[in-house]
């Protein structure tokens, strides 16, 4: 790609990012907007509706800009949790790495490319340059000024891994400190246990209360036996269709549109008042759920959730071997109540396992088809085998407008909205797995997008080949080094523009703007002539949004030295996503659940994987240039950089997957001076009861049913 298709593409993407800006601070003002753009403060009745329009309301704003930046990480941590702490944490580290890699990349790798004379290309045809004369490429082979080269790949090495221990270091003394801060919770007693032994003419609930009683005397406190309740659950998802259906029927005042037919998107059936209809049905739903609920006696799962008095008596039997069968009592950590995926218990052990191989199966089937529009992107980068495909568009393809936009903008456009439907794909492979929480089922989803991204936007795009051709090059590990630094250098343009179009474009579009839900908001109050009044606060997903920042932190890391022109965008995509997090996190989005700064661990692991991979490029790109000195004085630079990560997965990673000892008896000593702690126990007796159980349906004033559905 030449200079001026690279500007093409950023002006492109500059004037729309402008659009959205200006949009979303226009429209965020309007009446019938607020659902959309500050869902959670609406919900927390912080904020209100406006009752009536003026003219202030239509010009552009940058206040919310003040706004988001204001809040202290304090007063982020109690408005919106830890796990939007730690994901602004991992923007924070981000920003960090790439400042001191602009400062590096930009003002002294940058001007070694440039003045290099390998390419032997006009330097003063400045626009039509192609974008390798940024690059190391241009550099000499053999020049002792690749030996500048050499020292920013071990001088960068060290700040990023100085920076990544201390964010680990900091975000696990701050959860720690979060730990010590918070009430009681219901997880924090709790375990789950599994494969219980139930003897012929016992049930399950006598056999763990008898075995806890007998093994844990003086720390156990109850349980709740999980029951199978999958028909249950489709039966209330049906009855609270038909509520929403009733309602929307009593707010009409003409009395025409009660009148309908009953079948198929209403069109065939009978004509029927649809009021006496649908509570008709709904009357028999509920009398369904009311059956249902009361032979679920029987239907008892070999899993029960086991409470403690304390939290050591809960991690004692967390990690000690229940029974002498290590197949049987099996424990394992207790999610948040309201995290708990309940369908994972009514699924056999054998169908969780056959689900898990069809979850690989379709994995490596997703990854193989996302070929294709990986070699659909190659192409438009290639006019000339494009020409080829299709000679009819030879005249067209001559425009220079044209051949800029479609070099430097459509490729990365139509990657970008290839991947946009990976992280929903993702989500319903992982919950087929067996994960018995959300929280571990988008933690699952984020790792396999993840990885997904990596390989098929980063490897599949630089080895630009078929899916046995990118498997055979990591088959020969001895030529790995060469082929990635001939072919990685080579992708540089296109992954300026990817950052350019799924960062700031995406970011300012889909984050900020939200532009499917505003459609959603605009065409329903179009269309039913009223706001919608029941929604969900959405929470921030961040199996899509963790893995696009790790996967242009790659980018960055990997070309940092290569072609650092990369950088300066990379640092505009972070600032950006800073304030547009920081807006989103206190104004739109809502925690569900904590997973306790959990997803850290992924981050460092993925930089550690880019470090290396940064290497092992430097390996090869200094054997090709001629400099063969340096290749090997490059080799030892991996291997310290491996140790530094295992050192941080002792030190660390311990501390995110439980909490210790001392933290445990020092909370459990101050809830023995808590008075609440009583009134705490109470509600822990019945915090794991599955809510399908719970259900109730009151009488309404005016004699109809009303389905509220709502935990007794």
């Amino acid at each position: 790609m030449i200079l001026s298709a690279l500007l093409t593409s950023v002006g492109i993407n500059l004037a729309l990012c402008f659009l959205f800006f200006t949009l979303y601070s226009i429209l965020r003002k309007q009446p019938g907007n607020i659902n959309v753009y500050a869902p959670r403060l609406v919900a927390k009745e912080k904020a209100q509706q406006r009752g009536r329009f003026n003219l202030e309301s239509l010009l552009p704003t940058v206040s919310w800009v003040k706004k988001a930046w204001q809040p202290s990480e304090d007063e982020l941590l109690s408005i919106v949790g830890f796990d939007a702490v730690v994901f602004m944490r991992i923007l924070t580290f981000s920003l960090k790495v790439f400042s001191v890699a602009g400062v590096l990349g930009v003002f002294i790798l940058l001007p070694i490319n440039f003045v290099g004379t390998q390419l032997n290309e006009d330097s003063t045809d400045l626009p039509n340059k192609s974008l390798d004369s940024f690059s190391i490429s241009n550099v000499n082979d053999g020049s002792n000024r690749l030996w500048i080269h050499f020292c920013a790949a071990y001088v960068f090495t060290g700040v990023v891994c100085y920076l990544l221990y201390y964010e680990y270091n900091y975000i696990s003394s701050k959860r720690i400190a979060y730990f010590y801060s918070s009430r009681p919770q219901p997880h924090q007693f709790t375990i789950l246990v599994r494969a219980i032994p139930i003897p012929s003419g016992s049930t399950c609930s006598e056999t763990v209360e008898s075995f806890f009683i007998e093994n844990h005397p003086s720390t156990y406190l109850s349980h709740s036996v999980v029951r199978r309740t999958s028909k249950l659950q489709g039966l209330i998802s049906d009855a609270e269709k038909l509520y929403r259906r009733l309602a929307q029927l009593k707010l009409k005042n003409h009395t025409s549109q009660r009148f309908g037919r009953h079948g198929f998107l209403g069109i065939f059936g009978h004509k029927v008042d649809l009021l006496d209809h649908y509570e008709k049905k709904l009357e028999d739903v509920e009398h369904n759920v009311r059956l249902e609920q009361a032979s679920l006696a029987g239907k008892e799962v070999s899993a029960a959730f086991v409470s403690f008095k304390s939290r050591l008596g809960a991690a004692v039997a967390l990690h000690i071997q229940q029974g002498i069968n290590p197949t049987e009592w099996i424990t394992e950590r207790a999610p948040e109540p309201h995290d708990v995926h309940w369908p994972f218990f009514s699924s056999s052990y054998l169908k969780r396992w056959i689900c898990t191989l069809l979850v690989f199966a379709a994995c490596a089937a997703l990854t193989i088809l996302f070929l294709i529009p990986v070699v659909i992107v190659q192409s438009l980068t290639n006019l000339e085998q494009l020409e080829t495909w299709f000679p009819f568009l030879e005249g067209i393809l001559s425009l220079t407008v044209v051949s800029q936009v479609i070099t430097g903008y459509l490729p990365s456009l139509i990657l970008s909205m290839f991947l946009s439907f990976v992280p929903p794909i993702m989500i319903i492979f992982s919950s087929m797995q067996g994960y018995i929480s959300h929280s571990r089922i988008e933690k699952s989803a984020c790792i396999k997008v993840l990885w997904f991204t990596i390989w098929n936007i980063f490897f599949a795009n630089v080895l630009s080949g078929t899916a046995l051709y990118q498997v055979s090059v990591f088959l020969e590990p001895q030529k790995i080094p060469s082929v990635l630094a001939e072919a990685v250098p080579a992708q540089a343009s296109f992954f300026i523009a990817y950052v350019v179009t799924s960062g700031w474009t995406s970011l300012s579009s889909s984050e900020l703007f939200r532009s499917i839900p505003l459609l959603r908001n605009f065409f329903k109050r179009v269309f039913s002539g009223k706001d919608d009044d029941e929604f969900e606060v959405p929470s921030i997903p961040y199996h899509s949004d963790i893995p696009k920042i790790i996967f242009f932190g790659l980018l960055g890391i990997t070309y940092f030295f290569l072609s650092p022109l990369i950088l300066p965008f990379l640092l505009v995509y972070y600032c950006m996503g800073y304030i547009i997090y920081r807006n989103q996190l206190l104004n739109v989005y809502a925690p569900k659940y904590e997973a306790g700064g959990r997803f850290w661990p992924i981050v460092h692991d993925s930089t550690i994987f880019s470090l290396v991979l940064m290497h092992i490029i430097a390996i090869g790109i200094f054997g090709l240039k001629k400099l063969p000195l340096a290749s090997s004085l490059i080799i030892p630079l991996p291997i310290l950089t491996l140790l530094f990560h295992e050192y941080c997965q002792k030190r660390f990673l311990p501390m995110f997957k439980a909490y210790p000892n001392e933290c445990l008896v020092k909370k459990d000593k101050e809830d023995l001076n808590d008075p609440t702690i009583t009134e705490f126990y109470e509600k822990l007796a019945i915090a794991y009861r599955d809510p399908a159980l719970s259900m109730q349906y009151p009488r309404s004033t005016d004699g109809h049913n009303s389905p509220l559905l709502h935990s007794a």
